[in-house]
């Protein structure tokens, strides 16, 4: 019998903190790096990265994804992964209408809401069950379904007005 402590995750103990810091300056730098003077009202670059026509959504939602992946090496519960990922699609979708998603945004803090999913797993991990490697690869197959279609959206979308506008 081995006199190891059990593992909760693919990552050794020691790595979690190193992990967990690095994620949380990611989510920062995305969701709260800039304070507006005299509010407690942040922002990061995912809003501001959402600006760029068509790619900008998408690229929101591949650094997620990397918050999200790295939960799951910690060894996240499906449930907590389940809603991570429901965090990231809904500022991914939200975001392709134009204006009103890049006013949300400002306000919605996918990244940040996932630290604290992350955080509260790590303190009690043993009471729930970590993800398999099969939900991992579709949690992530699906985030990348997401991006195309984030994407495709914006292209149709345009596609379409310009057909409208051009009576073509």
């Amino acid at each position: 019998m081995s006199d190891s402590p059990p593992r909760f995750s693919m990552i050794e103990p020691d790595a979690k903190a190193p992990t967990l810091k690095r994620l949380r300056q990611l989510s920062r730098l995305l969701d709260n790096i800039i304070t507006v003077p005299g509010t407690k009202i942040g922002f990061g670059l995912d809003p501001i990265i959402g600006l760029i026509p068509i790619g900008g959504d998408f690229l929101g939602v591949m650094f997620s994804s990397y918050i999200i992946l790295e939960a799951a090496r910690l060894g996240v519960s499906r449930a907590t992964l389940s809603k991570m990922v429901l965090n990231v699609i809904i500022d991914g979708l939200v975001g392709t209408v134009p204006v009103l998603g890049d006013l949300f945004d400002f306000a919605w803090k996918a990244n940040i809401n996932n630290i604290k999913l992350l955080e509260d797993y790590l303190k009690f991990p043993s009471q729930q069950k970590s993800a398999n490697r099969w939900f991992i690869f579709a949690v992530l197959v699906g985030l990348l379904l997401i991006s195309i279609v984030l994407i495709a959206l914006p292209v149709i979308l345009i596609r379409i007005l310009w057909n409208a506008l051009t009576g073509g």
